[in-house]
Formats: C-alpha cells, structure tokens, sequence
C-alpha cells in the first residue's frame, strides 16, 4: 500500500460519505424508520456492532479505544457508557458533527453515572497523533480496501495498540460479487465506495504470521448475513 493510493482511496471515500450519502446514512444509523433493503442492513449492522462490543470485557474503565470509522457514533457512545476512554475517528466531517451531537444528548442521560470520555475527530485513522489504544474497532471500514491494503491498514493499527483488534471484513461470495458487478453500471457519481470481497482466515492467518507481528495471534470470527448486509467479524489479540 503506497501512501498516494492510500490517499487517493481515503478521498474517494470521504467524498461519498460526506456529500453523496451523508442524509441516507444519517438516517440508516439513527432511529428514524426505514424500509426494504435499508431495514436488513439497519439490522445487519445492529448485530455486527452488538457482536463486535460483547468481545470487549463489560468493565472498560481504564481503556483507551479507538473507534475508526466511527460514524454516528453509536458503538463509541456504547463503550464509553462502560468506562472506556473513546477516540471515534470518521473521514467525513459531516458524520463526526453529527455523532457529536448525539454524544452530547447521550452523555447528559449518563449524567451520575460512571462513565469514561469520548473525542470525536475528522481525519485520518492512521494518524500517529492519535497515540497509543489499548484496542482498535474498525466496523465495516477495511471493507473498502483490497485485501493486502487492508492487511496493511491493520499492521499499523497493531504497531499502537497492546491488546485486541476487532474488525469486518467482507466475506467473498457468488451474491457480493454480483452486487459489485451490478454497481459497476451506474454512472461514477453514483456509485458508493467499492467494497473488497476478501478470505477473512485467510487475511488474519497471513497478518499474524508476519514477523513484526509476534505476539499476535487470530481470536474469534462470527459471520453475521441479514438480507442485502453480510460482514465477517474477526479477532486479533495480544494474549
């Protein structure tokens, strides 16, 4: 992964999701109603995220966790109503103004409660300025990149966090990649960001295998399939 397609990758995504997108997924990560194809991906994402934070210990007081990808907010919302101290870090300006938003309604609910902090940014997720996490959560974000970039993405992550990776990837199959093939007859302004079918075992085996990464090993995998939403949740740990 050289830095200019990494660039070039990031900015064709921050501009899908921050001037294309940003009303539909508003609504797709709030509580308004939605129907059909939204309303299994809704449900989709709701299991995935429920998934991803049971693989967290229930206590987070103490940690310090980076949310990449972080969206509306709603998984670094859940973490910090357990203790943890959350970094939620989005490419679209638009959706990190809205998470804070709503992290400002939740945390006046939380108000007597303990409860860790949460930082809302609009950036890059590999930022170094970021410091040092004790986990990474990268919900349904590697997905837009091919597989080695991904893989990439992940080594790096590793190199500032001391316990756990958690991540989706998405699962190669006959039905993703005729979506994908589908997608690629709309005009290029319309189209989202290209998603990258991927062997999940496949990925962790060869990440953890790599000789920076000793200490390493694969942890949990669950598959989660609901209507048009398919994502593989997959486990990296320091034991």
């Amino acid at each position: 992964m050289t830095r200019a397609s990494y660039t070039q990758r990031i900015g064709e995504i921050e501009h899908y999701f921050d001037r294309t997108a940003l009303d539909a997924w508003k609504k797709l990560t709030g509580d308004q109603p939605v129907s059909g194809i939204r309303a299994t991906v809704r449900q989709g994402r709701e299991d995935m995220r429920s998934t991803l934070a049971s693989w967290l210990p229930q206590d987070l007081t103490g940690w310090r966790i980076l949310d990449a990808g972080c969206g509306s907010g709603v998984l670094s919302m859940e973490l910090v109503a357990r203790g943890a101290d959350v970094v939620g870090i989005d490419l679209s300006a638009q959706m990190v103004s809205f998470a804070r938003q709503r992290a400002a309604e939740q945390m006046s609910r939380l108000n007597g409660h303990p409860h860790g902090t949460v930082t809302f940014k609009s950036g890059d997720m590999l930022d170094p300025h970021l410091g040092q996490f004790d986990a990474v959560v990268a919900m349904d974000v590697l997905i837009h990149y091919a597989p080695e970039d991904a893989k990439k993405v992940l080594e790096q992550f590793a190199e500032r966090t001391s316990k756990s990776l958690l991540f989706t990837l998405a699962p190669s199959s006959h039905l993703l990649k005729a979506m994908l093939m589908i997608g690629k007859a709309f005009p290029r302004a319309d189209r989202a960001p290209a998603i990258y079918p991927a062997n999940p075992e496949r990925l962790v085996d060869q990440l953890v295998h790599q000789p920076h990464m000793a200490g390493w090993t694969s942890g949990r995998t669950h598959r989660i399939s609901v209507g048009f939403y398919t994502s593989q949740a997959m486990e990296v740990i320091r034991p």
